[in-house]
């Protein structure tokens, strides 16, 4: 069940959406953008497919029968949309194309105006959630490389000054403190002298105790 609170954030965001009907000008196209209109977001309409995607757009509904996949995919280039795919028949080449696109909602023509917004929602809150899914991933694999980096830094000084593991870590803690670094950048310093200087020997000297 929604609470009240979370239906209204719903139709905040559709209302704050900012979408593009890709689609022939007929009379399923105007019934949509009228619908879109009345929901209250900020709405265009296309056709033939344009060849970029105006700058302030985030949502598309788009009729993907009538245009290779191959020139969706070209005006897609470094855009993130929000894709509502639209489709006449549920046949292989329409359910290709949704795939491909990776649509995050689907709607059938004729169009009945009782599930677009369904699918609107839907297709919104899938996006964001794949956005938010997007950057937790990146965020750790940074986190990884670093971790990695500083690994390799600190088995370089262990290697070159004949230290203990925990003595290493420690002088690379220090010095990424004294310079006010984080220790990934610190340690990507010495791994990148260590390749520079063909494997002469690193030293990294304790800092000096107040």
């Amino acid at each position: 069940m929604i609470k009240k609170g979370g239906a209204q954030r719903i139709l905040a965001d559709l209302r704050s959406a900012r979408a593009l009907v890709i689609h022939t000008p007929d009379e399923d196209r105007q019934t949509l953008v009228d619908h879109l209109k009345r929901l209250g977001c900020t709405v265009s309409a296309a056709w033939p497919l344009p060849a970029a995607l105006p700058p302030d757009v985030d949502t598309i509904f788009i009729q993907v029968e009538d245009i290779p996949y191959e020139q969706i995919a070209t005006v897609l280039d470094g855009r993130n949309p929000a894709i509502i795919a639209i489709v006449t028949y549920e046949s292989p080449t329409s359910l290709k194309a949704i795939v491909d696109l990776n649509a995050h909602g689907v709607l059938s023509k004729p169009l009945r105006l009782a599930g677009v917004l369904n699918q609107f929602a839907l297709a919104r809150y899938r996006h964001g959630f794949e956005k938010r899914l997007t950057a937790k991933v990146s965020k750790l694999e940074e986190t990884l490389k670093g971790r990695r980096l500083v690994d390799k830094a600190v088995k370089l000084l262990m290697r070159m000054n004949e230290l203990e593991e925990d003595i290493a870590y420690q002088r690379l803690r220090e010095q990424a403190t004294a310079h006010r670094l984080p220790m990934t950048q610190v340690a990507q310093t010495i791994v990148s002298a260590h390749e520079i200087l063909g494997g002469s020997n690193l030293t990294l000297s304790s800092t000096p105790q107040k």
